[in-house]
């Protein structure tokens, strides 16, 4: 049975893949991988590759994609398959763009501190999830129950990883397994275009779009997240 690791994006753990791991555990051996203190997309990558199975398929959301991205770039001969949702390829912009969107993560790990995680979580996801989902009591609540078990500390790590992301557009062009690349319709926070370009540049990728759907793909539409994951699954070597 293939191995599949799934990669939490930020402040997420196993809740982000539990509605699709408990579908896909009937497919693959599920092992979902935990960032810890880590404050860099090459050492998340490495505590990955450190604990996960020697060949093993992988599936990272959002910050989890980019960690995805980095194991592919450090050990491509150990992955069966690839699957990137609601994530990114590029660095941060330089300039203005760039110091925008650093202004904007250390607003919210402002709030942290001040206000607590959960307090900044309410916060953050207006924009993460499609708009006729904040109401949802039962979603909210588990994203919000994710980012509270999480410290101030871990944020800023995080942070710190996603504000120094390396380049991933030369590892697109040497992807050479099966690849799904997926996003949620509305996802505002990792466009739909973004992911038009990522599937460009991996030669013979699945580009999946999910209807009514914003950032958190796995928690808003986990039904139409598991049927094109199992999809992959099935079409990686044996």
């Amino acid at each position: 049975m293939t191995s599949l690791v799934l990669v939490p994006g930020l402040l997420c753990d196993h809740r982000v893949w539990q509605p699709v791991s408990d579908t896909l555990k009937t497919q693959a051996q599920i092992h979902v991988a935990d960032h810890a203190q880590c404050n860099s997309m090459t050492t998340m990558a490495e505590r990955v590759l450190a604990l996960a199975p020697r060949r093993f398929a992988i599936a990272g959301h959002s910050m989890g994609g980019r960690v995805a991205l980095e194991v592919m770039r450090q050990a491509p001969e150990r992955i069966d398959g690839l699957a990137l949702l609601d994530t990114g390829y590029q660095p941060r912009e330089s300039g203005a763009a760039g110091e925008r969107e650093a202004a904007s993560r250390h607003a919210l790990l402002a709030l942290a501190r001040t206000q607590g995680m959960r307090a900044m979580g309410l916060a953050w996801l207006q924009n993460m999830v499609h708009p006729s989902r904040l109401g949802d009591s039962l979603l909210i609540d588990t994203i919000l129950d994710m980012i509270a078990g999480n410290t101030p500390d871990k944020f800023a790590a995080q942070i710190h990883a996603l504000l120094y992301r390396p380049d991933a557009t030369d590892v697109l062009a040497t992807v050479d397994c099966p690849t799904l690349v997926l996003c949620g319709e509305q996802d505002t926070w990792s466009p739909w275009a973004r992911h038009s370009e990522i599937a460009e540049r991996i030669r013979g990728s699945t580009l999946v779009s999910v209807a009514d759907c914003g950032h958190m793909s796995t928690l808003e539409r986990p039904e139409a997240v598991t049927a094109a994951l199992g999809s992959w699954l099935e079409a990686l070597p044996r």
